[in-house]
């Protein structure tokens, strides 16, 4: 596992040099902020509301990778006064799937700070997080000696076929995606990295419902207090060292945790998976993509008698998707 971090490490070092700086702002970031760290590509539309969700929440900084956009996502986050942007029209899949790059920026600019890495579809909520910024949790956190944070991927949707309400720029995806899966989700544990692997939700029950050891892994540890020696192995899903993957209790109690309400079913997603489709950047080939480009030509809806609308954090701890901890 050693050698293992070594080689990724080495590999986001080597690369750094696909990467442009764009507007490099990260001088301003003072000692103990809270970064944001983030891979898109042409991703305009969900930007304004992201930005503001976050702002919000307490992050401080933003540091993006723009990959090869064409919609005037890079030239809008080089507008922010506290987004740093680099550009890179290498290979999507050949840095693995982005976490060569973000494993760079994290080395070169987040040791030190608690840092958050997330998709642009991917909004944290934690519990107490209507009352209670970032900082709280992570001054928590601190106090409790915990280095990273985990959170599920709660695949959010709307009733009805995906494009009959239409998403408009800057818009709260959530006033549209209101709808999750309250249960219907495995868990096992990865023996050889010690996380936690979740499947299932509504693209375990939609896209992959004969082959469900292939759908998309939903847990993820996209809260972290870096430090130059950390890598992430697979996507934010496992990290190494291996200790920061122990974000669960073996013995019966509960560690803090959230969900990243996942935004991914809007109605642009129709183009954007066929987009990625013909790209041909994604894991396994694409058989994610795939997947959702055949049940989308069904107009599929991802809506069942068991879905329930999202009202709160409190609603998701009452159904065990998150957890309080020790987190008074």
């Amino acid at each position: 596992m050693r050698a293992h971090r070594q080689y990724l490490l080495g590999r986001a070092i080597r690369r750094r040099r696909r990467l442009h700086p764009i507007v490099n702002r990260t001088r301003q970031i003072g000692r103990g902020d809270i970064l944001l760290f983030m891979t898109l590509r042409n991703e305009k539309p969900r930007l304004a509301y992201f930005l503001d969700y976050y702002r919000r929440l307490g992050v401080q900084h933003f540091l993006v990778v723009d990959n090869d956009s064409d919609d005037g996502s890079g030239e809008y986050l080089a507008g922010q006064p506290d987004i740093s942007v680099w550009s890179t029209r290498a290979s999507y899949k050949d840095s693995r799937f982005g976490m060569d790059w973000m494993n760079y920026l994290l080395r070169r600019h987040g040791s030190g700070h608690w840092c958050l890495t997330v998709d642009p579809d991917e909004f944290l909520v934690y519990p107490h997080c209507d009352t209670r910024p970032l900082r709280a949790l992570t001054d928590w956190l601190d106090a409790s000696t915990i280095k990273s944070f985990s959170a599920m991927l709660l695949d959010m949707y709307p009733k009805g076929q995906i494009t009959e309400q239409p998403y408009v720029e800057g818009q709260n995806p959530f006033e549209i995606a209101c709808w999750f899966d309250p249960a219907n989700y495995a868990i096992r544990k990865n023996g050889e990295f010690g996380n936690l692997w979740i499947q299932g939700g509504p693209r375990g029950r939609v896209f992959f419902p004969e082959d469900p050891q292939n759908a998309p892994a939903l847990n993820k540890i996209p809260l972290v207090r870096w430090e130059r020696s950390y890598a992430y192995a697979s996507s934010t899903h496992m990290l190494l060292p291996r200790s920061l993957n122990l974000v669960y209790d073996e013995d019966g109690g509960e560690k803090a945790s959230g969900c990243l309400l996942h935004a991914k079913f809007l109605s642009t997603f129709v183009a954007k998976s066929a987009e990625e489709l013909d790209r041909q950047q994604h894991y396994a080939d694409s058989q994610e993509y795939r997947a959702y480009h055949s049940a989308l030509k069904d107009d599929i809806d991802l809506w069942c008698d068991q879905s329930r609308r999202f009202d709160d954090w409190r609603q998701l701890e009452d159904l065990g998707l998150i957890s309080k901890g020790n987190w008074a």
